[in-house]
């Protein structure tokens, strides 16, 4: 009995940043294949929806066409948040994890070795519509189990700053995706980088998931986050006096019930694991974490599910779509809109996904000290107010390229400060028998509607109106509605253990 007390020690001091690296690198390959299709939305329009448009002719009609496969794959994030997301809630992160990163990997490799219209004809469009199709499943599958698993895992009062690690590996890999583009146009001709060039940075994310895959395969099964072992350790815990009276949630008497209490001595006589090893290798995480995550053994209502549900795409919708349309739409809006080269689409980009990378860990370590509420109110009302004006210093011809620069950065800082509380915020307002799916649901369907569709709708809406203001307007109207949502937020949230 002694060795199976001992073992789980040296785990349980690593498991908080193994789990950190794990959930966030799949994010970062993920995100990496959004960028690197944002920046190439101009050529795969020219390849699979209209090949005239390769000589410049066609409109915005077929990058319309190819923001609407853009727009697709989030629709079925929303599907796969739910599919994945139930099966993360019952059999454990772990083996989802595992699964949606390679499911991402294969369709984004396939997206590499596809034909084009010239060579396949009518067929080339639908497949790549199928194969995004395949990548929105597999993402709205990856938020969830990634973002509880970080959270979960967290140390004592440092769950804001490990769920931030989820939007910095967003920012990571849309700059790798935005780098990768922009070495690719300089060390290749124009006419190679439309012919075949384009095709790489696909490719290489084959090597990149493999790795990621490895990774997770050798990931441990949490039995329950670090954080609320013992209240007294937590911060303020002097509101939080009785383990042992569930003051981690509504109810939390599995801690007396067998289910894995605070001091977890009797993994063998947990209920219902003789017979079946598969339980102790990947537990049901709500069964085996409830006195971790303070949750009771009962599911809660669906009702308060949905609401929670509705409640955090409110909440979320500011970050969705300033955040595509400052880091992912900003390219092509540059190229078509305001007749900027490719070359110089992508250098903006990158300075608005440092300002965003730069922010993030920042603005999450601030969240688990003065709380979610007022970073992310900040950036949702920096976003509605500012919006405009530095979009005008971009449309501007006499601004310096500093300044120009300048604008960016601070773009891409304000939708930072959403992002980095943004994580931890929905993992709070979950209980853990429906951890993953609800945040991974509401994340998924936030990003659907604001994100998903922010190319379509603003290409579309520039091109019926004739004004370039619309990403703006785009932007600083779904971060006026967020604020409203926000402000509902309590002020304590970051302070106790997760439900």
């Amino acid at each position: 009995m002694t060795p199976s007390l001992a073992s789980p020690a040296p785990p349980t001091a690593t498991r908080p940043r193994r789990a950190l690296l794990a959930g966030s690198a799949g994010n970062f390959v993920e995100w990496y294949e959004f960028g690197v299709y944002g920046c190439f939305a101009t050529v795969i329009a020219a390849h699979f929806f209209t090949p005239a448009t390769a000589s410049g002719s066609g409109g915005a009609g077929p990058l319309i066409a190819t923001y609407a496969s853009f727009a697709l794959a989030f629709f079925f994030r929303p599907v796969g948040a739910l599919l994945f997301g139930r099966l993360g809630d019952r059999v454990g992160r772990r083996p989802v994890l595992v699964l949606v990163i390679g499911l991402m990997t294969c369709a984004t490799t396939l997206i590499g070795l596809l034909p084009t219209q010239a060579t396949a004809g009518a067929a080339a469009p639908w497949l790549l519509t199928l194969l995004r199709a395949l990548q929105g499943l597999s993402a709205g599958g990856e938020f969830g189990g990634a973002v509880a698993l970080m959270t979960e895992c967290a140390p004592p009062g440092r769950r804001g700053r490990y769920g931030a690690w989820q939007s910095f590996t967003v920012a990571l890999g849309l700059l790798a995706g935005a780098g990768t583009a922009a070495l690719l146009a300089t060390v290749l001709s124009p006419a190679a980088l439309h012919e075949w060039g384009w095709r790489v940075p696909f490719l290489l994310a084959l090597p990149l998931g493999l790795a990621v895959l490895r990774l997770r395969t050798g990931l441990v099964e949490p039995q329950g986050p670090a954080e609320p072992q013992g209240p007294a350790v937590r911060p303020g815990a002097a509101v939080r006096p009785g383990a042992a009276e569930g003051t981690g949630g509504a109810a939390r008497p599995g801690a007396a019930e067998g289910t894995g209490g605070a001091e977890r001595p009797g993994r063998t006589a947990r209920p219902g694991g003789a017979g079946r090893p598969w339980r102790t290798a990947w537990p049901r995480t709500p069964s085996a974490a409830a006195p971790c995550l303070g949750g009771s053994g009962a599911r809660p209502a669906a009702g308060s599910t949905a609401r929670a549900v509705v409640l955090g795409i409110g909440r979320i919708t500011g970050w969705s779509a300033a955040g595509y349309t400052f880091l992912v739409v900003l390219p092509s809006y540059l190229q078509s809109t305001l007749g900027a080269s490719f070359q110089e689409a992508l250098i903006a980009t990158t300075f608005a996904n440092l300002g965003f990378a730069a922010s993030i860990l920042p603005a999450g370590a601030l969240s688990d000290r003065v709380g979610r509420r007022p970073v992310m109110l900040c950036g949702a009302l920096a976003v509605a107010l500012f919006a405009l004006p530095l979009l005008h210093v971009l449309q501007d011809p006499g601004t310096s390229t500093p300044a120009k620069a300048a604008a960016l950065v601070c773009a891409g800082a304000t939708v930072g400060l959403l992002a980095g509380p943004g994580p931890a915020m929905l993992a709070e307002m979950f209980p853990a028998r429906v951890r993953c799916t609800g945040l991974g649901v509401a994340y998924a369907l936030a990003n659907a509607v604001f994100a998903g569709c922010a190319g379509l709708v603003i290409t579309a809406l520039t091109d019926l109106t004739g004004s370039t203001d619309i990403p703006a307007y785009y932007a600083a109207g779904a971060c006026a509605l967020s604020a409203a949502a926000l402000a509902t937020l309590r002020g304590d949230d970051h302070l106790g253990p997760l439900r």
